[in-house]
């Protein structure tokens, strides 16, 4: 199967219709492999997709979004809406009613006041939260009854979707986090290790960065399901090994994010024993740029925030420079394939929010030379590399996580660098531990203590409103949250704050749409990133794996509780 056929928008797997389990547990074990280990399954900690994924396994949303972006319901009876009653006329108060007889998998009821309670827990003034965004201009969370949970908006809001909907804002149980609010959050290991949730299954044994043994939830909401009795999720290796594992070898039924170039895709298809599955969502691969100093020479807890801006990243000329020297069809060619497109944008899916303000699909070493050159970055010694009007030397650390593809677009644009006289020294992190949110720890994207890094992320659903609202001044992530928070650069800018708090007020899809590019555009040109590559989400499955369907728009194992072994497989 080509990789240009799955990316037309074919869901490979939609073919193998959802069996009619016998009983739960009945196909015994399902095996999930993702090359990014998971290190917590509490989202609210960490901002890494495969945090996020494997907790789906376990906590639920009221609502997510399914394979073609649409909202549903999940644990409640309708998605509320002004139609139907749920949103007021003055679009400031959503009403979500819970389905009844609902139990957390220890047997207790599933109430409105942990979904209060979860709402209390990421906004905790003396916690961090990785997902606070998405309670962004919620004002109160009311609990009239067991069944009922009001969120009141401070202001009339035309998307009150962000809250408690998608894989990245689940509810927690209120019983088992009752003591982790506030800045004992991260010190909660039993409660993050294992949470207690409404998902198809339980957690047996997780071992952070290793693996996760679960077992069928015995009261969940469909007494036939989960089809298997137990889930290994692997964690760990590279992709390479793990598209192997499913799609050569047979030894695991699932492999999430195969970021590899698309002959090793072929090769390992030709095995015989899996089936890559393909789409294009949101997810981009980019360059982010520190907007504050890095530099270890300055106190713990200084270093990148605020308090110090970077010497020189800031300046439209080097970072248009550092952008001007890449060449982005050659990435996409020797990392992507078809299964990647080049972009100028950080949010280039859906269709309606992507910008057409800015090209780069030309790389120019020379303009991006005197470019430097006239804002008076010249190399005065003659050793190749610039320095600043100030006399500082353009030497960055540029750090991303281990991997291949990373690994050579690391050196192809330390090259391009270099040629414009600005000289990058490069380090890889595990990516179990560069995305993994340990606030003790030096290593993560969060904490960013590099001057640029590179990795790519997504949204859930197809409204942007809360993944862009990543870029205000008060996500960056800090000693005081933890260093929780998607405001990765430290960017930091009035008029787009502005301008985003207009977004959460405005109705109709048309003007949404065009402040949405707006935002973008204003991320993108004042220096909080460089975006490169408009990814395709890649993953296989094993061939006698049923019910998979890929989604782009929500968390890849949304719908776990309906895969199936195939018959006389």
């Amino acid at each position: 199967m080509k990789l240009k056929t799955l990316l037309m928008g074919a869901i490979a797997s939609a073919a193998f219709a959802p069996a009619a389990f016998a009983e739960r547990g009945s196909d015994g074990n399902v095996s999930i492999i993702y090359w990014q280990a998971p290190s917590i399954l509490n989202p609210f900690l960490s901002g890494g997709t495969k945090d996020v994924e494997s907790a789906s396994l376990v906590i639920e949303p009221l609502a997510r979004y399914n394979q073609d972006g649409e909202l549903v319901p999940w644990l409640v009876d309708e998605v509320p809406t002004v139609a139907n009653g749920g949103v007021n006329q003055e679009l400031t108060q959503i009403t979500w009613n819970i389905t009844p007889g609902i139990l957390w998998s220890d047997g207790t009821p599933f109430t409105s006041a942990d979904v209060k309670f979860t709402y209390d827990y990421c906004t905790h003034p003396d916690g961090g939260c990785a997902q606070v965004t998405k309670f962004e201009g919620v004002e109160s969370v009311e609990t009239p009854d067991d069944l009922t949970v009001i969120v009141n908006f401070a202001q009339p809001t035309p998307f009150p979707y962000g809250p408690f909907v998608g894989g990245e804002s689940p509810i927690l149980q209120a019983a088992q986090f009752a003591d982790c609010l506030g800045a004992r959050a991260p010190e909660c290991t039993e409660q993050n290790f294992n949470p207690i949730g409404t998902g198809p299954f339980v957690v047996d044994e997780f071992k952070p960065n290793d693996v996760i043994t679960m077992s069928a939830n015995p009261n969940f909401r469909d007494p036939s399901k989960p089809a298997f009795a137990t889930l290994t999720f692997k964690g760990g290796g590279d992709a390479t090994a793990a598209g192997r594992a499913v799609m050569e070898t047979g030894e695991f039924d699932y492999a999430w994010n195969l970021q590899l170039a698309p002959d090793v895709i072929a090769q390992m298809e030709a095995g015989g024993k899996g089936t890559p599955v393909a789409g294009f969502g949101p997810l981009v691969e980019r360059i982010k740029l520190n907007n504050t100093n890095a530099d270890p020479s300055l106190p713990e807890g200084e270093r990148s925030t605020a308090m110090h801006p970077h010497p020189f990243l800031r300046d439209p000329a080097v970072y248009n420079a550092m952008s001007l020297a890449i060449d982005r069809p050659l990435l996409v060619e020797i990392g992507y394939g078809q299964a990647g497109r080049v972009t100028c944008n950080w949010v280039p899916a859906p269709a309606a929010v992507n910008s057409d303000t800015f090209t780069c699909d030309t790389q120019d070493i020379e303009a991006a030379k005197a470019m430097l050159e006239e804002a008076g970055y010249v190399d005065t010694n003659g050793d190749g590399i610039r320095e600043t009007p100030d006399g500082q030397e353009m030497r960055i650390l540029y750090q991303t996580s281990t991997n291949a593809v990373r690994q050579d677009f690391q050196a192809l644009i330390k090259q391009w660098w270099s040629e414009i006289g600005i000289d990058a020294e490069l380090r890889n992190v595990n990516a179990s531990v560069f995305f993994g949110g340990d606030p003790g720890s030096p290593d993560t994207f969060q904490k960013f203590y590099a001057d640029v890094q590179m990795y790519a992320n997504t949204f859930n659903g197809t409204d942007p409103q809360s993944y862009l609202g990543n870029m205000l001044c008060d996500k960056a992530p800090r000693p005081e949250t933890q260093w929780q928070g998607e405001n990765i650069a430290r960017f930091c800018m009035e008029e787009y704050d502005a301008l985003h708090a207009t977004l959460t007020t405005t109705a109709g899809a048309e003007e949404r749409a065009a402040i949405a590019r707006q935002l973008n555009d204003m991320a993108v040109g004042n220096g909080a990133m460089i975006p490169l590559v408009h990814r395709g989400r890649l993953s296989a499955h094993a061939n006698t794996l049923g019910g998979v369907i890929l989604n782009v728009w929500d968390s890849e194992l949304w719908n776990v509780a309906d895969w199936y072994r195939l018959e006389g497989s």
